[in-house]
């Protein structure tokens, strides 16, 4: 039978739950233990993929299409899991769930309530991924604790105790304790407030992760210890450190995963890092740097590219380079500043995104980076810009654009997908999900996957036109890869170019730091030898 073990945040957002998350996950499934984890978002939204990016991030789509949360990016890439959509629930698909319910019968004219029904709709949902082949269900809390809308998160967990007996849960509980420079120590009393008002809604923590700028020593774990009636030992230090992946070593090194183990009484072997290690090593100790523009509309909140950075990341340690990425407003770029902007680059990404705001200035950068022979990768929105550019510049058709931009364009070379699909039941259309495809031979593209045929996830509303496919072929763009079934151009590529690429999907969702993607390392690889004044791409 499945244990449990919750993640809750206290005094302020952004602590890092779901790097804590992902780290004890990949701590756990390095000594043979069986994981599987959930994201409880507080948040009235069914799903996320309706919000700006400005406000929640990226949005990380699964291997079964699901719109979700980005911390399922930082389970899959630590955990090297593929997630489904039963990994992230938000307040919105339990009320949607209980409303229609209700509607149909199904409460026998009982009033509808909070507690039971609310929590034990949650419930079902966290036990669901107790399957027979999982040992340990993960489950994050969205928010902090105080906050009204994750109340009921909080109390369905609380009665989980009872529910599956004290040896088989476990409470994790994030905090901040800041530093004052005036008094230069770490203060506890944030964290001693915070865990007071978790134990008033009826949870004990049982591992208090502290986040913080320094390391805290054996006095602040005890002082921790003593006043929130824990184990010295379940006080864990989580200080600032140069990369997130550093984070499960810093766990180990505390024994983590070992009073985890022990507190859950779970069959574990010996844990075996040595992959991970080597992977960190290599990412802080590069050889060299590269600099990498992304020129996007959502670039003042860099967590709305955040899977696109850490592939780049990923690709840079299997060449041994650190990445420098220089964020580029789309609206500032332009015929006149495109030198200044994009110039002392050694690679562009074009990354996705929706409607028309600074399209022209990604239009510009591809353009740019067609001409001065700068080695490119355009994602989605991406794409459509660089097969725009090609078109109007290249061959000849002036007008040429998407309908997304301009619906009276005379050559809609990017155009609505003819298979459109409802994916959500509020919200807009969208096709999304994993899809295989063929790579032509003789493509950058099959040459980095080194495959005939792969698969990757989508999220799109527009794709490059299919009757516009001859036309751009006879002008050098070359189609790379199509997925047959759909009349879907996958990647497109120039044939005069050092490394020129640009495809439907979004190839970051599935890069792993042990294992990149081959576009974002074709990219890379294409990037460093720009820098190194050579020319051919090896892959």
């Amino acid at each position: 039978m499945a244990k449990y073990i919750f993640v809750t945040g206290g005094v302020v957002s952004s602590l890092g739950k779901g790097i804590t998350v992902a780290s004890l996950g990949r701590l756990l499934e390095s000594r043979g233990v069986k994981v599987n984890v959930l994201k409880l978002d507080p948040y009235i939204n069914v799903d996320p993929g309706t919000m700006s990016p400005f406000q929640h991030g990226e949005v990380f789509v699964t291997e079964d299409g699901a719109e979700s949360d980005l911390d399922l990016g930082h389970y899959e890439r630590f955990m090297d899991k593929n997630l489904t959509r039963q990994s992230n629930i938000t307040t919105g698909r339990i009320y949607w769930s209980i409303i229609n319910k209700e509607r149909n019968g199904e409460f026998l004219g009982k009033t509808v309530q909070v507690i039971p029904h609310v929590t034990n709709e949650i419930k079902s949902q966290i036990t669901s991924l107790a399957t027979d082949d999982v040992d340990v269900v993960m489950v994050e809390i969205g928010g902090t604790v105080g906050d009204i809308e994750s109340l009921p998160f909080l109390e369905s967990i609380r009665q989980f105790k009872n529910d599956v007996g004290k040896d088989s849960c476990l409470y994790i509980h994030v905090t901040l304790l800041p530093y004052l420079e005036a008094a230069q120590e770490l203060k506890t009393k944030p964290t001693q407030h915070s865990v007071k008002e978790l134990r008033s809604i009826g949870i004990q923590p049982d591992v208090i992760v502290c986040r913080s700028e320094h390391a805290i020593d054996k006095d602040v774990k005890e002082k921790i210890a003593l006043f929130c009636d824990i184990q010295v030992d379940g006080v864990i230090s989580n200080p600032n450190v140069r990369s997130i992946y550093e984070v499960p070593l810093i766990f180990q090194e505390q024994g983590l995963d070992e009073l985890v183990v022990r507190m859950l009484n779970l069959p574990a072997q010996a844990s075996d890092l040595s992959e991970w290690q080597q992977m960190v090593h290599s990412l802080n100790n590069p050889k060299g740097q590269i600099k990498i523009g992304i020129v996007g509309k959502y670039v003042s909140l860099p967590d709305a590219y955040l899977s696109v950075v850490e592939a780049l990341r990923h690709a840079g340690v299997a060449h041994q380079q650190e990445v420098l990425v220089e964020w580029i407003n789309a609206e500032s770029v332009t015929k006149e500043s495109s030198d200044e902007l994009l110039g002392g680059l050694d690679g562009i990404i074009v990354p996705g995104g929706f409607g028309c705001r600074g399209v022209e200035g990604k239009i510009e950068a591809a353009w740019y980076a067609r001409t001065r022979q700068i080695p490119f990768l355009g994602i989605c929105l991406g794409m459509h810009c660089a097969v725009v550019e090609f078109a109007r510049n290249v061959c000849n058709l002036d007008d040429a654009n998407s309908r997304e931009y301009n619906n009276a364009t005379s050559h809609p070379v990017v155009d609505k997908s003819p298979d459109q699909r409802k994916v959500r039941q509020i919200g807009g259309t969208m096709c999304l999900g994993n899809w295989t495809y063929d790579l032509y031979p003789g493509s950058l593209a099959m040459a980095a996957y080194q495959s005939a045929q792969t698969s990757e996830r989508h999220r799109y509303r527009y794709q490059v036109n299919w009757q516009y496919k001859d036309v751009l072929e006879h002008h050098g763009m070359r189609i790379a890869a199509v997925n047959q079934e759909r009349n879907l151009i996958e990647i497109v590529e120039l044939e005069e170019h050092p490394w020129f690429v640009a495809c439907q999907f979004h190839p970051e969702f599935k890069s792993r730091p042990n294992r990149p993607h081959p576009l974002f390392k074709g990219l890379v690889e294409a990037a460093l030898q720009r820098r190194m004044g050579t020319s051919n791409v090896r892959l």
